[in-house]
């Protein structure tokens, strides 16, 4: 049994997973938040997409949200705050953090995502993201030092050197 992603303790056949595969809806804006982190530790782009609102959905550059998603490794998903997005609602907001490790690096994107019901189907609307500090999750290294690359190159001539 694989837990669900996003946090819930669930498995993810009974949590995100019928979502992302267009079996059922998410009944509220959290639901939908909760499936769209799982959808990116998936892979499944489409989704994210499909649950834009439609002015969204010309702003999203595929290649580049399939980029971050495959080369992240996801860490957790941390909901902050819930205003309103439940069933009988038809807008909500969302307050997240999402954490995750690229190239090195730990970040945790952090969000309010507004949400809206249309049509019986709720869809990310927008965001606002909170800048945070990123963290070095390595040792740091030395220009001076061999390259981890295993080159034998200082790393100043090699992975160090600017692009």
């Amino acid at each position: 049994m694989k837990l669900c992603h996003c946090g819930s303790g669930l498995p993810y056949d009974e949590c995100c997973g019928p979502f992302i595969l267009g079996t059922s809806l998410p009944p509220t804006a959290e639901a939908l938040m909760r499936s769209r982190y799982s959808a990116y530790v998936e892979h499944a782009i489409d989704y994210i997409i499909d649950t834009c609102v439609d002015e969204g959905r010309q702003k999203i550059d595929y290649k580049q949200t399939k980029d971050w998603s495959e080369r992240s490794r996801w860490m957790g998903l941390k909901i902050l705050s819930v205003e309103k997005g439940g069933v009988i609602d038809t807008e909500g907001t969302v307050e997240f953090e999402a954490e995750y490790e690229r190239e090195g690096l730990k970040d945790v994107h952090h969000e309010k995502a507004s949400f809206t019901k249309k049509d019986g189907r709720w869809l990310y609307d927008d965001g606002q993201v909170a800048a945070r500090t990123i963290v070095r999750s390595g040792p740091r290294i030395g220009r001076n030092e061999p390259c981890p690359c295993g080159s034998g190159k200082k790393y100043k001539f090699c992975h160090g050197r600017p692009s």
